[in-house]
């Protein structure tokens, strides 16, 4: 169906009675010259030809001689708005032309073209986090017996995604951080090879039925403590999330990202990660075997830019296997009463945790950091070594009032407690001996994602 009536065109040659009877059976008492080339290169309404017999009776007279070159039109960019006020002062008929001035459709005040549905594409991202007590807790292994607790905030890290559908089935995952990209024809030729594992388990899970491309990045190395694997299936899922009608929740997202890496993957590790990218923000957790509470803590706004301002991270330099590190753990904590008491002791001084910060006692939390450092190394054998230890001595030799490695351990990055006019002092020492430092930024929304248009073809992207 055209976008416009017939005889609205007529060319610039015709004559007056031809012009007459296209007016007559578009009955939009307005008519459009084109030339040769088919550009529409003015209008003709009933008026003008009054005009023209009133001057020269002759109806075999051509129109190309007093149609109204100076017409109002738009093109394919004009936007809405201004069509719309064109139309409201008067105009009653505005043609859209393309490049070439040849038209496309009619703006009307009754009939205005509604913009046809155009491709988008799905991003999404998912914070890290830094955890603060607990750690080793949240394993299930441990908490169907004891229940566990963990203490933790996300931060401004994050793994990024974007997700654009496409019209048949074939798939292309792309990761930016490994450099690695794998293209199949449909889902079921998406084998778990080792490569790009975590991402396809996380597909394959959530089998979707139209082929896609999938692109995905990271603000920190792989094995650095922050729960990246987590952000990283969480920010995906969010992707997919989109698409949805019958959207997922934070909690179901959590437990898909859980589902996708811990059970399909079947990689040791505990739960809080992904409920720390889902939902974001500071958080005490509690686990046990009937339920997961996600509890939000309500921190003074002082007391949240203080713990910003007086923790460092330290990157040691090499990265971990938390999986590996997780599995050893589990079995030291099964023969070991001392790895047992220090997973109880982590949990003690967690809600310890959890009360001075509440209160706004954020320097007896900073000193608390000490202690669950202590506890944590004895929960297994992988999760410190002589160059970490040296590495915490270091910083609380030159001003840290407490610290303790991210994540499983073994590598990654460190987190100290610096309280104020020793931040710089700190920096320095750990610079000079190697080691890169860096401040952090709270992260409190978690997962976020949104929906674009695709840029139309021509666009700049900057």
């Amino acid at each position: 169906m055209s976008p416009y009536p017939k005889k609205i065109l007529i060319s610039e040659r015709a004559s007056i009675e031809e012009a007459f009877r296209y007016l007559n059976e578009n009955e939009m008492g307005i008519v459009f010259a084109i030339d040769d080339a088919q550009r529409v290169v003015g209008c003709l309404t009933d008026g003008d030809i009054r005009r023209a017999l009133l001057e020269n009776g002759d109806l075999g007279r051509s129109i190309g001689g007093f149609v109204n070159r100076n017409f109002i039109r738009a093109d394919t960019n004009s936007s809405r708005e201004s069509i719309l006020k064109q139309l409201d002062h008067g105009v009653y008929v505005i043609p859209m032309l393309d490049g070439d001035g040849r038209l496309v459709r009619l703006c009307t005040r009754r009939e205005f073209h509604i913009q046809e549905e155009v491709e988008v594409f799905a991003r999404a991202r998912a914070p890290a986090r830094i955890s603060f007590g607990g750690g080793g807790s949240d394993l299930t292994h441990y908490f169907l017996d004891n229940g566990g607790v963990v203490i933790n905030a996300t931060i401004a890290k994050y793994a990024h995604a974007s997700l654009r559908r496409r019209r048949d089935s074939s798939i292309r995952i792309y990761s930016h951080d490994l450099n690695i990209a794998e293209e199949v024809g449909k889902l079921a030729d998406l084998k778990l090879d080792g490569k790009l594992d975590l991402i396809k388990s996380v597909v394959q899970m959530i089998a979707p039925v139209e082929g896609f491309e999938l692109e995905v990045s990271s603000d920190f190395p792989v094995g650095s403590g922050l729960g990246g694997s987590a952000s990283l299936a969480v920010a995906i899922i969010g992707c997919f999330n989109e698409f949805r009608s019958d959207t997922w929740s934070r909690h179901q997202i959590a437990e898909m990202a859980f589902q996708a890496e811990r059970l399909r993957l079947d990689l040791a590790g505990g739960w809080q990660d992904q409920y720390a990218a889902a939902f974001g923000g500071f958080n005490f957790m509690e686990f046990s075997a009937d339920e997961n509470l996600i509890i939000p803590l309500r921190l003074d706004a002082d007391t949240r830019r203080e713990i910003e301002a007086c923790t460092i991270l330290c990157y040691t330099g090499k990265g971990h296997n938390s999986g590996r590190i997780h599995d050893e753990q589990k079995k030291h904590m099964q023969t070991s009463d001392q790895a047992r008491a220090a997973t109880q002791r982590q949990k003690e001084i967690t809600l310890e945790m959890k009360r001075r910060l509440l209160r706004g006692d954020v320097y007896g939390y900073g000193a608390l950091l000490h202690d669950a450092w202590q506890a944590k190394r004895e929960m297994g054998n992988l999760i410190s070594d002589d160059e970490l230890d040296r590495l915490h001595d270091h910083a609380i030799a030159n001003g840290a009032i407490g610290g303790k490695i991210l994540g499983a351990g073994g590598g990654g990055y460190f987190m100290f407690f610096v309280p104020p006019f020793r931040r710089y002092q700190l920096a320095r020492a750990m610079e000079s001996a190697g080691y890169k430092c860096e401040g952090v930024l709270m992260d409190e929304d978690g997962l976020t994602s949104w929906k674009m248009r695709t840029p139309a073809q021509g666009s700049v992207l900057i």
